[in-house]
């Protein structure tokens, strides 16, 4: 079978999302397609051309739906060349507050999800000697954020999950294939944030705004187009030999580096951009001179925010003692 008639089941594939961008790139390419989606997002890829792409169910939290939808595959097509592990979901909040069950979610679904999929398709991937693995990391696989601990550490997971695959699956002929994506335009930011814009945070209730704008984070004016990520991506796949990573995508480069740097240096970065980003919020809401902050490092941005915070302990206790 050539390159170009592979069979390939994409995971995570409602309209709007990258999935679907992948299902259209690979059948650009000639390949056969299989969409999923969970039941409540199959009318979501109704828009998806019948003759090249077709739909079917899957739950990658439930073992009995993971295994029905390759069977039904297998049955059809006596093979799965590729397997794209794109179902995810986003979980933005601050680790001390999110409760459990929302990061145990985020964990069922973006790395046990992923590695369902991969102990379905193995055994017919190692008896036909060879296939792909196509596994969806993220930057912030690489480099943390605040705000979104739970989801960095679903995506730190899968690349350490699929770093261990690869070896794993070598001698069965069988490759493994990461991408890191950067800021990729689609509704992932959107679905993310209206969820959060009624939460009731306690300790971080002043920082609302600071988290929800960091849910939509990733879809900025100079997010890397979708159908162009997705084409980059199966055109990388389908290659004589794919890669071990695909990196690709706005805010990539910056991204390497600070997984690149030593671990204070990453630290302070991240942490002077999010004190820039959250003082705007807390001079709009409470007033607060954010004049001092113009240190050329984070650890001048540190000692400002400090001391802003202080201010603004310190507003409080006035308007206390007044009331």
């Amino acid at each position: 079978m050539s390159d170009h008639h592979k069979v390939v089941l994409v995971t995570g594939c409602a309209k709007g999302g990258i999935g679907y961008e992948y299902c259209k790139a690979f059948a650009e390419q000639n390949c056969r397609v299989f969409a999923s989606d969970i039941s409540q997002r199959m009318q979501d890829m109704a828009d998806l051309e019948p003759d090249k792409i077709e739909t079917l169910e899957l739950d990658v939290s439930s073992e009995k739906s993971v295994a029905s939808a390759v069977e039904s595959i297998i049955s059809k097509c006596g093979r799965i060349d590729i397997l794209v592990n794109n179902a995810g979901i986003g979980s933005t909040g601050p680790l001390a507050e999110l409760s459990l069950d929302a990061i145990k979610k985020a964990y069922e679904i973006n790395t046990l999800g992923q590695l369902r999929m991969v102990q379905q398709v193995v055994p017919y991937m190692a008896s036909q000697h060879g296939g792909s693995i196509v596994n969806i990391g993220s930057v912030v696989g690489q480099v943390p954020t605040p705000w979104a601990g739970s989801y960095c550490a679903s995506k730190a997971a899968v690349h350490a999950m699929s770093n261990t695959l690869r070896v794993e699956l070598r001698p069965f002929g069988i490759n493994v294939v990461l991408v890191v994506p950067g800021a990729i335009r689609s509704n992932f930011g959107s679905n993310s944030s209206e969820r959060l814009v009624n939460y009731d945070w306690k300790l971080y209730k002043d920082f609302k705004e600071a988290i929800v704008e960091r849910a939509r984070a990733s879809q900025g004016g100079k997010a890397t187009d979708a159908t162009v990520f997705a084409r980059h991506v199966a055109q990388k796949v389908l290659s004589s030999r794919p890669p071990k990573q695909i990196v690709f995508g706005h805010m990539t480069g910056l991204f390497a580096m600070l997984s690149w740097s030593p671990l204070w240096d990453k630290y302070n970065l991240v942490v002077e951009y999010v004190i820039k980003r959250i003082l705007l919020i807390f001079k709009r809401k409470f007033n607060i001179d954010n004049q001092s902050l113009k240190g050329d490092n984070a650890g001048s941005a540190g000692y400002d925010i400090a001391h802003i915070l202080l201010d603004y302990a310190k507003q409080q206790l006035r308007q206390e003692q007044q009331s």
